[in-house]
């Protein structure tokens, strides 16, 4: 394993002038070998280690070690990517996007979004836009803010779609084909109660609704539209195989009664298709040719396989993916508006949710997720991917472009005695960049603050103040004797803030906030910037007027 991760990042180094990275690392050695899937947490770690080192080195201790290693890069390396999809041709390729508007795209949704971008635009094709906006259960409802948190979110993420459809538009479509169906005796109304249903299916026995003729069912069907039945009291039911050895897939539901009232259409309708019945007559009455999803919905993929051959349509292709996972990140669009709602978050662009609102508002860039996500290809396997690889991709973005400063979040004031009488210090705004320019740092030697935990770390010891000189940190609290002028390269170095100062708020992706004094240069950075806090970490400023915001993106 060492050495296919040394190969790699030394591959990927000299390819890039002899700079690595780690999701491009991961992505190659997971394109070499499946296998490294299941080990993913275990591996990145090392693989940042020898990225790490290998970017230590100069181009030409890179190839020679490659040389010693016998490493070659062939003119076609292997590459991460998608695969094609199958029997699709240039130009003719419609795909779709069906978010339920129950909340905004998270990053969990950004997989199914930017797969589906990326085919449409290898092939010339279509991308269609159907908000799944059917009446669902009580916990999980539509919002209307939603639909336009949704939109805004593809727009972020660079996915132009068609103008949008709405299932909620679309339900006299639906209804002439459940007629149809009914006509077909390819499915029946049942009103037997829930739990005598739910019996049936386990026990594959079949009701008496399932034999009744056409016209009866024809009679019900008016009846359900008409207000007759109540909600709960009939259903539509495809007629499959009670005896199938899937019992999930014994004669589900097509269409229910829910009286509850919608965003878009109020109570206009009281029958509601559920969305496998809407996906299948949906994707035959646009032309869909491709149908992207999880391979944890296989039910989905027999509902409307059975639907079309029973109809005699052209089928569609399936393409699946396996599951996504990031660690210690938890997606739920239902707990995150009920947190909302109790004002535990302060919005759907609370980091917290992972929307992609939450994203750009921490800074990290849309090229970063499609990035990491077009990374993982289109593998069956379940995989749990470290947020490392987001934010590696992402600092390969801004890492150059985001201007250095100084903020103390846990500040100890630390008097220097015998300091040279300096009022400011000249520091560069970007270490690697020249012409980003410089600035000035006020310095009063009485009132230097520096971490509390590199004074507990390092007292007793020489130290250097970033840009400024060097001291020693005495053995009693609070003290600490000027050095030098000069900071030599073995001393270590601490960042500082003196006064005056600006007092700032750094909120986390835990939603938690660190209160902090950063230098007064910060107050010139305009809201939307992002900056990195000097051993702190990459920063997008929100707010730059009464009160300074900064949304923390990432080390």
């Amino acid at each position: 394993m060492e050495d296919t991760i040394l190969k790699h990042t030394l591959i990927n180094a000299v390819e890039h002038g002899g700079k690595a990275r780690v999701g491009a690392v991961l992505g190659r050695i997971i394109a070499e070998s499946l296998g490294f899937k299941s080990k993913i947490e275990e591996i990145t770690p090392e693989i940042k280690k020898a990225v790490d080192e290998v970017n230590s080195w100069d181009l030409k201790k890179q190839k020679a070690q490659m040389k010693k290693m016998k490493i070659k890069i062939e003119k076609k390396v292997e590459k991460v990517g998608l695969p094609p999809l199958p029997k699709a041709k240039k130009g003719k390729v419609v795909m779709r996007l069906a978010p339920y508007p129950s909340g905004p795209l998270h990053i969990g949704n950004a997989r199914m979004v930017l797969l589906n971008d990326e085919y449409v635009k290898r092939y010339k094709g279509k991308l269609l836009l159907i908000f799944d906006d059917t009446i669902g259960s009580e916990k999980k409802f539509v919002i209307p803010e939603a639909y336009k948190l949704i939109e805004d979110g593809l727009k972020w993420l660079g996915v132009k779609t068609g103008k949008p459809l709405y299932k909620s538009d679309r339900l006299k479509i639906f209804y002439k084909y459940a007629k149809q169906m009914l006509k077909r005796d390819i499915a029946y109304v049942c009103t037997c109660p829930s739990d005598v249903l739910r019996k049936n299916r386990r026990d594959g026995v079949e009701c008496g609704c399932r034999s009744l003729k056409p016209e009866e069912n024809l009679g019900r069907w008016r009846k359900m539209l008409g207000g007759k039945y109540k909600e709960g009291e009939a259903v539509v039911r495809l007629k499959t195989d009670m005896k199938h050895t899937n019992p999930a897939f014994r004669d589900r539901v097509l269409l229910r009664i829910a009286d509850r009232k919608h965003p878009r259409v109020g109570k206009k309708y009281r029958v509601w298709p559920m969305l496998e019945f809407s996906w299948a007559i949906d994707d035959h009455e646009l032309g869909v040719t491709h149908v992207l999803r999880g391979k944890d919905l296989v039910i989905e993929d027999m509902m409307e396989d059975f639907i079309w051959e029973k109809m005699g349509w052209e089928k569609a292709e399936f393409v699946h993916y396996g599951m996504l996972n990031i660690k210690d990140v938890k997606l739920s669009k239902t707990k995150s508006r009920i947190a909302i709602e109790n004002g535990k978050y302060s919005g759907w662009d609370d980091p917290r949710t992972w929307s992609m609102q939450s994203l750009s508002k921490r800074g990290i860039l849309p090229k970063a997720v499609r990035n990491f996500i077009i990374g993982l290809g289109m593998s069956l396997a379940d995989i749990v991917m470290p947020t490392e690889i987001l934010y590696a991709e992402n600092r390969k973005f801004i890492d150059a472009k985001a201007n250095r400063y100084f903020a103390v979040l846990d500040p100890i004031n630390l008097p220097i005695r015998n300091a040279p009488k300096v009022k400011s210090a000249k520091a560069l705004l970007h270490p690697d960049f020249p012409r980003h320019g410089s600035r000035r740092i006020p310095v009063n030697s009485s009132k230097i603050y520096v971490e509390r935990e590199d004074f507990e770390r390092f007292y007793g010891k020489n130290v250097g103040l970033m840009s400024l000189y060097t001291i020693n940190m005495k053995r009693e609290k609070g003290k600490a004797d000027f050095v030098s002028k000069k900071i030599r390269l073995e001393d270590r170095k601490v960042h500082w803030v003196s006064e005056p100062n600006v007092k700032v708020k750094i909120v986390m992706p835990d939603g938690g906030v660190h209160k902090a004094i950063a230098e007064p240069g910060i107050k010139k950075v305009k809201a939307g910037d992002v900056i990195q806090f000097v051993r702190v970490g990459f920063c997008r400023v929100e707010k730059t007027k009464k009160e300074t915001v900064l949304y923390f993106a990432h080390k």
